[in-house]
């Protein structure tokens, strides 16, 4: 069994903390509010929420699954990178991925907005039905139904989770252990990990194109999961670059 590195450990225990102590919270509706991570133009957002999300989790397999994927994967990365120079790069990859899905969200909310706003409707008046859970049912005349449902779900969406920062780990792991074999627990076949975790970024790059989930739950956040893979892919790739300088990862 792979023995658990100092920062990988903290940061099981941090998220085991922040998931039961929200759960058994007096308010778990004010809990996840204050630590998800809401769309900006929403009043409920909160820039500590970009980091605090990563520590929230929606439910014990969440949180389980996502702890596996650190422990599997994160002492290993932790071996070659150090404890802080990890934990930066942990944090980097997830605030990478919040920045990701933030922008998607953004463009998913202002492209449905603009055709409101031009056929005639106030700003403050579209957020301020959409605070209430609201909205004119001219708007799906204007939008169609898919574009009045994307919408609504940017303006309203929040995000918790890991996953963001674990893509990146995953991209850092396959780096350094490209031969290493890996395998999912329902296709118990092992692959090269220079082939398994391209192929696991490509099956998130299928979902957030098409909306179709394979081996995920419907409601992943498949545009962070790219997020925090490509900030991962590029602070190594900047690393590895000037290793034999100041900025060198090892």
């Amino acid at each position: 069994m792979n023995r658990i590195s100092p920062t990988v450990k903290q940061l099981l225990i941090i998220n085991v903390i922040f998931y039961f102590g929200s759960t058994f919270s007096l308010n778990i509706d004010f809990i996840y509010s204050l630590f998800s991570l809401h769309f900006p133009e929403n009043p409920e957002f909160k820039f500590w929420q970009l980091i605090t999300h990563m520590f929230m989790h929606g439910g014990i397999l969440h949180l389980a699954f996502n702890m596996f994927a650190l422990w599997m994967f994160g002492s290993a990365v932790e071996s070659i990178f150090g404890s802080r120079r990890f934990l930066f790069f942990y944090l980097t990859c997830g605030f990478g991925a919040a920045i990701a899905q933030i922008s998607f969200l953004y463009y998913s909310f202002y492209s449905n907005l603009e055709l409101l706003i031009s056929s005639g409707y106030d700003q403050q008046l579209i957020i301020n039905l959409l605070m209430e859970g609201k909205y004119n049912s001219n708007w799906v005349n204007i939008l169609g139904s898919e574009g009045l449902m994307s919408l609504n779900t940017s303006f309203l969406s929040t995000m918790v989770g890991a996953s963001g920062a674990i893509m990146g780990i995953l991209v850092a792991f396959g780096m350094f252990f490209p031969e290493s074999k890996l395998m999912l627990l329902f296709f118990p076949v092992p692959v090269k990990a220079k082939y398994f975790i391209p192929g696991i970024i490509l099956l998130d790059l299928f979902s957030a194109i098409t909306g179709q989930a394979i081996f995920s739950p419907s409601n992943t956040a498949f545009v962070a999961h790219l997020g925090g893979a490509l900030t991962g892919f590029l602070i190594m790739y900047y690393w590895k670059r000037n290793q034999f300088n100041q900025n060198r990862w090892y």
